[in-house]
């Protein structure tokens, strides 16, 4: 049984409120950028993508339909993790005084991770209408290598920063 912890309210910094903004322009640009190309989609587009970037696997258009309601499900449930930093993984150092540096950096690292992923979900999406529409090759590897970069960043600092509080 975990000891009960102080439910502490602290405000959202810039950062976690410019990315709160990014995360849900990127689901906006999504699910606009599906309306304003589906009549131009063929009835197949592309649902999977292989490592080199490709395209190795074929589907309807609605299947453009699934990342969008994954990444609006994702923000919402981490929305909500987000918010109750309290019941987040500590190590046992945790106490009373350092609750806040703690609660904000862990806090920080689930806002980012969901609104990186949120962005990367839109990334795929955009992509993957470009190929069905001839407008491009693959994913870019390196946009996909460049979102991989930033959420591991996200995380390694987050753990870093928490393994120096006191």
């Amino acid at each position: 049984m975990l000891p009960e912890r102080p439910k502490l309210h602290i405000e959202k910094t810039g950062i976690e409120k410019f990315a709160n903004i990014m995360g849900l322009a990127s689901i906006l640009a999504m699910i606009l950028f599906i309306i304003f190309n589906w009549n131009a989609l063929p009835d197949t587009v592309p649902t999977h993508f292989n490592g080199a970037g490709e395209a190795d696997a074929w589907g309807s258009k609605l299947s453009l339909l699934i990342l969008p309601a994954i990444a609006i499900v994702l923000h919402l449930f981490m929305g909500v993790v987000e918010r109750k930093p309290h019941t987040h993984n500590y190590p046992a150092r945790l106490t009373e005084e350092n609750a806040p540096q703690f609660y904000m950096e862990s806090r920080n690292i689930v806002n980012l991770t969901k609104n990186v992923c949120t962005a990367m979900f839109a990334y795929i999406v955009i992509r993957s209408i470009l190929v069905a529409l001839g407008e491009a090759d693959g994913l870019g590897i390196l946009g996909m290598v460049l979102f991989f970069i930033v959420l591991a960043f996200v995380i390694i600092r987050g753990m870093v920063r928490m393994s120096k509080i006191k």
